[in-house]
């Protein structure tokens, strides 16, 4: 393992993570499925677009119900994804090229084949008879809301071979696990030390706040939950050093920010209400909705860090927007019925943003510039499309496009053995998107991606620093300051401060990167901007991308101009 990956505790505030679904990406065996080889055979292309950590999807043993997340097996490769010794190998090349390796861990339920519950189930009187949730009839934990509305009418689910019914917060073919049961927790911390021992760099916990329930509550967040997530991550702490757990945790800011504890829960958790509020500010062209979030996001402590996204593989989620804006957005961006999903909008980032380049670009520059670790879903560095005709969250899931040539790259199996169809439409197929082409293309959207992780990585700051919002009169721009907080307070500044140099061009000696401004119309016309920079009277301003050297903050306002969707990061500097 190289010195980079050893040696850095914080390494995930600083990273870039590319999510991977396996069984999308590449075909290594061309049986029509992904698996772990074919991530390890496109690790050279991961390292070439500069990701810092790959988050893996499922690949336990699973019928495969629910794309991997119903888990029959936690200890176990799925054959269809390879064998644990692929995975060490993924693992230990991907080390190799300075790349980290999390993989997705269920732990709030099962799947409904798992060992543990044919046994639960067999009798009310065997040894994991209390390993699930059973009860006579299904009048408890009333308070608990249906998640899959859509999917499901209870939360409870009757079982015929025990007679008795079994508690669910998803779907029914995933019965949940008994936390009050000490035999379980045990379970779960021997499948994720037997992960962390094979080399895996941390988990993405699946949907944390359901695992203990309570009568008289909603049966999420409860005090139990974060005394086992304490638990776990002490023993990680304890014995696994530089690992990551990353906290599926779709809640109010208030409820997040919880999960985080004394810097002894998760280290990281997605910032679930910022996504969709991201498109709302794009739609509305006012930045309202994310200024508004922000302001109601607490602090958090100062080893951990919030995950951003765009899109991944599930529903863009609705559930942390009000009945009102919930219209709005499918209104919005879900005109056609078969692209809504549960509680959300089952489309990628492409379609949603209407193949618009511009706001892509502005999305992923809001992205990879606010507080927290970016997160790119596989497909989208090259704007692919998705297929609402298939079920579920399939639509999002569609092979990756690699090439022009049959099945886009991905597999050379008869087409009718793939997992599921590629795109082949003429936006959005693999003929007109996919990863070869684009990278002969010098004005590629790959490449400008490619480019734009590449400038983040070189600034420190938009991973550790602090930020500050500023105001101005025009409603669509949105503006604000990365900053390390002895920089806002330069009395306090020490001799020793080794954040100063730590971005520069090729070629370049380092400059001075410890405040940078960004600045972005929120709208589809050329617009003004005068910012309040009082603070940085005499300071250059240099545009990130080219090193461009802007005219000096001369007093307390500077005015710019932006185009539609266009933004602006600088270097706040006083060296040049």
């Amino acid at each position: 393992m190289s010195k980079s990956l050893k040696d850095d505790p914080l390494w995930y505030k600083k990273a870039v993570f590319y999510e991977v679904f396996s069984r999308g990406f590449y075909d290594s065996n061309n049986d029509g499925f992904g698996d772990l080889n074919g991530v390890t055979a496109k690790l050279d292309y991961l390292a070439w677009l500069g990701i810092d950590c790959i988050w893996l999807l499922p690949f336990y043993g699973s019928p495969m119900k629910d794309g991997g997340y119903d888990i029959a097996d936690f200890e176990n490769v799925d054959p269809s994804y390879g064998t644990e010794g692929d995975l060490i190998d993924l693992i230990d090349k991907a080390h190799s090229l300075g790349i980290r390796v999390i993989s997705d861990l269920v732990m709030n339920h099962s799947s409904d084949q798992h060992p543990w519950f044919l046994e639960s189930r067999s009798s009310k009187d065997n040894p994991k008879a209390d390993w699930y949730i059973w009860r006579d009839d299904d009048s408890m934990y009333k308070g608990a809301r249906i998640i899959f509305t859509d999917a499901e009418n209870s939360n409870w689910a009757w079982d015929h071979v025990r007679q008795q019914y079994y508690w669910h917060r998803f779907y029914s073919h995933q019965p949940d696990l008994n936390y009050d049961n000490q035999e379980v927790k045990d379970a779960m911390l021997a499948a994720v030390k037997k992960w962390l021992d094979l080399g895996l760099d941390g988990f993405r916990l699946d949907a944390v706040p359901y695992l203990f329930q309570e009568e008289n509550t909603n049966c999420e967040n409860l005090p139990a939950t974060h005394d086992f997530l304490k638990l776990l991550r002490k023993e990680i702490d304890s014995r696994y050093p530089n690992r990551v757990l990353l906290a599926e945790i779709n809640q109010w800011p208030a409820d997040l920010v919880d999960y985080f504890g004394n810097d002894d829960e998760c280290h990281m958790c997605f910032h679930f209400p910022l996504m969709p509020r991201m498109f709302m500010a794009i739609r509305r062209e006012q930045r309202l909705p994310i200024t508004e979030i922000l302001s109601l996001t607490p602090d958090i402590p100062n080893n951990s860090q919030w995950g951003l996204f765009l899109r991944n593989h599930d529903e863009l989620t609705l559930e942390q927007v009000s009945d009102e804006e919930r219209d709005y957005m499918f209104s919005e961006y879900a005109k056609d019925s078969r692209m809504k999903r549960h509680m959300g909008i089952a489309r990628r980032l492409a379609p949603l943003v209407d193949n618009s380049r511009s706001i892509a670009e502005l999305l992923y520059a809001l992205l990879f510039s606010l507080p927290g670790s970016p997160i790119l879903y596989y497909g989208d560095e090259i704007m692919m499309g998705d297929n609402i005709y298939l079920k579920d969250r399939d639509s999002v899931r569609t092979p990756m496009q690699w090439t022009p040539d049959r099945n886009g790259g991905f597999s050379l199996a008869n087409f009718e053995q793939l997992y599921l169809p590629p795109l082949m439409d003429s936006v959005y197929g693999y003929p007109a998107v996919n990863v070869e082409s684009q990278f002969k293309n010098p004005g590629s959207f790959l490449l400008w991606i490619k480019k734009l992780i590449s400038v983040r990585s070189n600034y420190e700051v938009f991973g550790t620093g602090k930020i500050e919002v500023l105001h101005d009169d025009n409603p669509s721009v949105f503006a604000f300051v990365r900053f390390f907080e002895n920089e806002m307070n330069p009395e306090t500044q020490t001799e020793n401060d080794s954040r100063i140099e730590v971005g520069r061009m090729e070629g370049e000696d380092p400059v001075s990167v410890n405040k940078v401004l960004c600045v972005y119309n929120l709208s589809r016309f050329p617009q003004p901007a005068e910012l309040d920079l009082s603070k940085h009277k005499g300071a250059k301003l240099v545009e990130l991308n080219g090193r461009v050297i802007f005219p000096m903050v001369t007093d307390g306002s500077y005015r710019l101009t932006l185009g539609p969707h266009g933004y602006y990061w600088f270097e706040i500097s006083d060296q040049i």
